[in-house]
């Protein structure tokens, strides 16, 4: 899953943008809040998390636009504005979280996780295809009862075409999901990590899953 945090802060941005990269998100960021709603217009994200005080636009600003065009994205909003009255405009404005500054980072990551759940739209706490499960609590994958050991790259490909089960997800979508506009990448990279999951995902045993190359079209993960 993709996510962008917009933070002005370039060390408190790095610490945070690594963390979350280990939790298996890939994150871009954004320094200004100009920056953040020009990005808002073109690109899709599973999550923001927004600071208030921003140079060019502030973080409430960013917030109302988003909110203006009728956008539904999950908005945290993280921030040392912590007082009631800002905490309640940020949520009556459309926030979904709000977290005030200083944080303990496992709080952070666990109201990251929990707003990512409510997002996919049910209740299942396991989603899976054949032996292929995947846990939304932990955002760990398990194959035939055994835990995949993936690079965070990998997680975001299988993530993305596990969600994605029984339909063709195009690889320009894929790219999207898995590199930030910030990496040095082209959308032919998604075939090296289409290749290392074909590689974890091999067994002959029935309930196993493939991946599928429909040329011109994207990728196809099925049971087999």
């Amino acid at each position: 899953m993709r996510i962008l945090l917009v933070e002005d802060h370039v060390e408190l941005s790095r610490w945070l943008s690594k963390a979350l990269q280990d939790a298996h998100l890939t994150v871009e960021c954004a320094a200004t809040g100009a920056d953040a709603d020009s990005l808002l217009l073109t690109q899709e994200y599973a999550l923001v998390i927004l600071d208030l005080t921003l140079p060019k636009m502030d973080g409430l600003d960013v917030l109302k636009r988003m909110r203006a065009r009728g956008s539904r994205t999950p908005v945290l909003i993280l921030t040392a504005r912590g007082g009631l009255a800002d905490r309640v405009t940020g949520l009556n404005l459309g926030a979904d979280d709000y977290l005030a500054k200083p944080f303990e980072l496992a709080e952070l990551e666990a109201r990251v996780k929990a707003l990512l759940r409510r997002t996919q739209n049910n209740e299942a706490v396991t989603v899976s295809c054949g032996a292929l499960c995947f846990d939304t609590v932990s955002r760990t994958f398990s194959y035939f009862g055994e835990l995949l050991a993936l690079t965070p790259r990998e997680h975001a490909v299988l993530e993305a075409l596990l969600a994605r089960h029984g339909h063709t997800v195009p690889k320009e979508k894929l790219f999207q999901q898995v590199f930030s506009l910030d990496d040095n990448a082209s959308v032919d990279a998604i075939e090296i990590y289409i290749h290392r999951l074909r590689k974890k995902l091999e067994n002959a045993q029935p309930g196993r899953v493939n991946i599928l190359t429909l040329r011109g079209l994207g990728y196809l993960l099925q049971a087999a």
